[in-house]
């Protein structure tokens, strides 16, 4: 147990620092997938991170918001003092510009008070500081060591190589739920709304930008995660392993959160999630910004934030999208589980003019759902009623709102039975909700917190609120001439055999126009080989038990049953094997 106050707000284990000596391949979902790198490349422990500083005498460690920097601190301190040795620890942290400044020098990117969007911000990490005293500070050479910490520290003149400490978003947000991180600068904030609006429009950009210019001088990559232990790797090794991932098959780890409407479905079919949860509402399969990818070598497990591998090879993993979408991963999977619990909001997201003028993003939320499994009883709410009257529309949304009244939804907006491997399309304006009942894989665009809510059901969450309702912003937004027939025939869509073979057949699912990806599904009873055709490949075993995934190198890989993998552009071409009984089901999302 850690010594040290660090602690998280969920019932679900921390990843393990280390693989399972069996070696055995998860016959069923597996929460920890990891890229394998062989011998003698991921190092455990801070004995082993304290030698390597010993070789350097004076080091910057820098890092990501969240880090225990104290409790790293503490425990490298213990294998120095027992050598003997006096080390001048400087905090970058005690440079931040003060707490009321630096909220003033935020403020334009937090949007209203009330509201849980603010704007993408333009600030530099470098903003945050006294900058001037930090990067002024120089080495004391009548100590032993001389360590600059914390985050920013790299920002400091003098030239002494760089460790750099990643803490995982999912862990970085338990946390904050639980008062153990704040935000860059902070000390004093409770509201984890608040926090997360500031986490996601001023921190991550700040210190994503930061990230990205350091990784090709940081000597070190460290994992922070364990409150007792941390992986590392050097950057050497790190970069042939980015090198090694952009050419081949590979699966991000996923990660899991309840939520009002959240249901049973993954609890009962992962096996690995914590049975204590009340409900999972979301898997983030692969959502880029909040994603890792774990390595492993040696039994020793590190992650790394998605982003890393697009800094460094986001060419070789979106080949012709990378001139379109740069580093930025553009497709996201993710399940949502309304299984014996509740229907998600009555909803729609922003065209892409409103969220570019109103939260600067580049890109908007255009959606699709697929469904992955259903009860008999379960619906997709989606477009309108051809006779949907405007006026009434929002009439009903503000009293429901003012008043706690229950809105007949089915009197203005289309209901559809839910059917197994459908696949409905949301683009932005439109507006839409998955019933209880459903297990749906959404296939997206990248941006995923842009959901305005109209009407929630009047569900409450654990503390007895209600979730915030954003009926002015989606009345902004919704196209009303989605409604009758033209929902039919223009956002559910119609599968058509594209092609087949002894073995397998591929089945085109056509998307919206405004939806800048396409779907394909590839039922494979003996074995497919497909080409990437310069295209990035986001991939999900929909029906069968297991299939194995051999790149153009021989290298083979196996996945199961709803888990994600994605196959890099520049991995050329790769064959899809079924190894269960019947026919197994391969969805697939590419670029248009």
């Amino acid at each position: 147990m850690s010594r040290f106050k660090i602690e998280r707000s969920t019932t679900q284990p921390i990843m393990p620092s280390r693989a399972p000596l069996s070696g055995e391949k998860a016959s069923k979902y597996n929460l920890f997938p990891h890229f394998s790198l062989g011998v003698g490349k991921i190092h455990g422990g801070y004995e082993s991170l304290a030698e390597w500083i010993l070789s350097k005498r004076t080091v910057k460690i820098d890092g990501y918001v969240g880090v225990d920097w104290q409790g790293i601190k503490a425990r490298l301190n213990e294998v120095f003092a027992a050598r003997g040795l006096r080390v001048n620890w400087v905090f970058a942290h005690d440079y931040f510009l003060p707490e009321r400044q630096l909220d003033e020098l935020v403020k334009p990117f937090m949007g209203e008070e009330d509201s849980v969007w603010g704007r993408i911000t333009s600030l530099e990490l470098s903003q945050l500081y006294d900058l001037e005293s930090l990067v002024g500070l120089q080495s004391d050479s009548s100590y032993d060591l001389n360590i600059f910490y914390g985050t920013g520290a790299s920002l400091i003149r003098e030239h002494h190589e760089i460790i750099y400490i990643d803490l995982p978003k999912n862990e970085l947000l338990l946390r904050m739920r639980a008062g153990s991180a704040y935000n860059l600068g902070g000390t004093r904030d409770t509201d984890t709304t608040r926090m997360y609006k500031r986490f996601y429009f001023v921190d991550w950009i700040v210190l994503n930008k930061h990230k990205e210019r350091l990784i090709h001088t940081i000597s070190v990559y460290v994992d922070s995660q364990w409150l007792d232990t941390v992986n590392w790797i050097a950057s050497k090794d790190l970069q042939a392993a980015l090198g090694q991932m952009s050419k081949t098959v590979f699966r991000p780890r996923p990660w899991f959160d309840s939520g009002v409407w959240g249901g049973q479905w993954m609890k009962d079919n992962f096996a690995q999630l914590s049975d204590e949860e009340d409900n999972y509402a979301w898997s983030f399969e692969i959502i880029a910004p909040e994603n890792g990818i774990v390595l492993e070598s040696d039994g020793y497990l590190l992650e790394i934030s998605f982003d890393m591998l697009m800094f460094a090879q986001a060419e070789q993993v979106l080949g012709s999208g990378y001139g379109q979408f740069g580093n930025y991963f553009p497709i996201r999977f993710d399940f949502l589980d309304t299984f014996n619990g509740g229907n998600l909001s009555i909803q729609c997201h922003p065209s892409l003019a409103y969220i570019q003028e109103n939260f600067g993003e580049k890109h908007t939320q255009d959606e699709t759902y697929y469904i992955l499994d259903c009860k008999d009883d379960a619906k997709v709410y989606l477009g309108f009623n051809e006779d949907i009257n405007p006026d009434e529309f929002q009439q009903a949304l503000k009293d429901s709102f003012d008043k706690g009244t229950e809105i007949d939804v089915q009197k203005f907006v289309r209901t559809f039975a839910s059917k197994k491997h459908d696949l409905y399309l949301i683009p932005n304006q439109t507006v839409h909700s998955s019933g209880r009942n459903n297990l749906v894989l959404e296939i997206s665009a990248t941006p995923y917190i842009f959901t305005f809510k109209m009407y929630d059901w009047l569900q409450k969450d654990k503390n007895g609120k209600q979730r915030p309702i954003n009926i002015a912003h989606g009345l902004n937004n919704l196209d009303f001439t989605r409604k009758g027939s033209k929902v039919e025939a223009e956002l559910i869509s119609k599968p058509y055999v594209l092609s087949e073979a002894p073995g397998f057949k591929l089945i085109h699912y056509p998307t919206h126009q405004a939806h800048y990806y396409d779907v394909h599904r590839i039922d494979v009873t003996g074995s497919a080989t497909l080409t990437t055709d310069k295209q990035v490949h986001v991939l999900m075993l929909v029906e069968g038990t297991s299939i194995e995934v051999a790149d153009a190198w021989g290298k083979k890989s196996v996945f199961n049953y709803a888990e994600t993998f994605i196959i890099p552009a520049s991995a050329e071409t790769y064959t899809l094997k079924n190894l269960g009984g019947g026919e197994a089901k391969i969805v697939k999302a590419f670029l248009k």
